[in-house]
């Protein structure tokens, strides 16, 4: 099966412009001021792997390590993350999010769920059941981006 590259470059959009229109609202709903996208993706991180170690952060992330310093920094100084050494080698830190940020990670994916459902119940039946069904293949894809960007600058 081959794709055309409109069709992909209408899905990149569509899925861009979703998560756009996803974040604004359920930060809004939330109360939240909204955060820089690479703090964001720091923290979920962080969440998916509590104890992650800075440098890990920057290679998971495809970023300069200097960057995931300041980012750390920044989320430790506004009370989301806590930086604790590592007990079998002090000269390392490893990261886990604060209860404030464990709190407001769980507001915003409350809030973007109920859009979400909304959404979906705005569209014709046949409609709703192909996205449903390809939320699968889309996490797929997802990871298979991640797993071939490239890695941080030297």
């Amino acid at each position: 099966m081959t794709t055309d590259d409109e069709t992909v470059e209408q899905l990149g959009s569509a899925l861009g412009d979703l998560q756009r229109v996803l974040r604004r609202a359920a930060t809004q709903r939330s109360g939240n001021t909204a955060l820089p996208d690479a703090q964001v993706e720091v923290l979920r991180l962080v969440q998916r792997r509590p104890g992650i170690g800075v440098k890990e952060v920057a290679e998971g992330l495809g970023i300069a390590p200097n960057t995931v310093s300041t980012l750390i920094g920044e989320l430790t100084s506004a009370g989301l993350l806590r930086r604790d050494r590592d007990p079998a080698d002090r000269r390392l830190a490893r990261l886990t999010l604060t209860d404030q940020a464990v709190g407001r990670m769980a507001a915003y994916r409350r809030h973007r769920g109920d859009l979400l459902a909304a959404g979906l119940a705005g569209l014709a039946e046949p409609d709703r059941r192909e996205l449903l069904a390809a939320a699968p293949a889309l996490r797929r894809l997802a990871d298979l981006v991640l797993a071939h960007r490239p890695g941080p600058p030297a």
